[in-house]
């Protein structure tokens, strides 16, 4: 229920994201200011190239341009409809967004000096293997910077819906393949590089406004995994999870907005020069 595979973010589950990028955006507000100051402290002086990994509606890829506007930064995703978002929304002409496997996209663009991604990382079915193709096409001094999910236990807003379903193991392409941060140590160790995680708890915002309860269902229905739990039931099964969604979502409510506990960690890595 929580696994994508590439062609569906390159298909329709791509073109869904790309139609709630704006609440998405939201959801990870105060994630994405602590991440992008992460990143910015990461980044070399003076000019330099950055890769955003899953790049989707392009937040990442301007935060980091309006933050150092000499960088040179190349967005790429699998999904041409977030692609086409992306460009739509830019105004730097420093930024290329490119479609495309993360890994191979890496080296046809190297050498690279920052990677970077917003919950872009999760979904590779040979994660190893992809984070070596990323310290191939990198700089010596290579530096990388990242956000993954924590563990679902600390991400309630998951069970909204799944009542307890079980992720896949870690590895296993999800949203919660990197909870594990001994998992992720040893598989960037294993594919050139040194890293350390850091534990950030923040509100993630499901619903705002003037019927916050109705924005949730709209965003909640279309992306995550009730989303998925949503596509495979039946007639009556899929009756009876609205009506728990909607029921969680209602007692959560506060005055203009719904926002559930949620948790990230914020992977720095550098090259491993040995």
């Amino acid at each position: 229920m929580l696994t994508r595979k590439a062609n569906d973010w390159s298909d329709k589950v791509g073109a869904v994201w790309a139609e709630q990028w704006r609440r998405t955006d939201r959801a990870f507000g105060s994630l994405s200011q602590k991440l992008n100051t992460a990143i910015a402290d990461a980044a070399p002086q003076g000019g330099f190239r950055a890769f955003d990994i899953g790049c989707g509606a392009g937040a990442t890829s301007f935060a980091l341009a309006e933050a150092r506007p000499e960088a040179e930064i190349i967005g790429v995703d699998l999904s041409p409809d977030l692609l086409s978002v992306a460009a739509e929304r830019s105004r730097h002409a420093a930024i290329r967004f490119v479609e495309g496997d993360a890994g191979e996209v890496a080296c046809r663009e190297a050498p690279i000096d920052l990677f970077v991604s917003r919950h872009g990382v999760m979904f590779f079915s040979d994660p190893v293997a992809t984070f070596a193709r990323f310290a191939d096409a990198s700089m010596p001094d290579a530096a990388m910077v990242f956000s993954c999910f924590a563990e679902i236990a600390a991400n309630p807003w998951v069970e909204i819906a799944t009542d307890g379903v079980a992720p896949p193991p870690f590895g296993s392409p999800g949203p919660f393949a990197f909870a594990d941060p001994d998992y992720v140590g040893d598989m960037l160790a294993q594919a050139g590089w040194r890293g350390e995680a850091e534990r950030y708890d923040f509100d993630y915002i499901v619903g705002e406004g003037d019927k916050p309860v109705e924005d949730a269902m709209a965003f909640l229905t279309r992306i995550g995994p009730a989303a998925a739990m949503l596509r495979d039931a039946d007639g009556a099964q899929h009756m009876a999870l609205l009506t728990r969604m909607r029921d969680i979502l209602s007692r959560n409510a506060e005055p203009g907005r719904i926002a559930f506990p949620a948790s990230a960690w914020i992977w720095r890595a550098r090259r491993d020069a040995a």
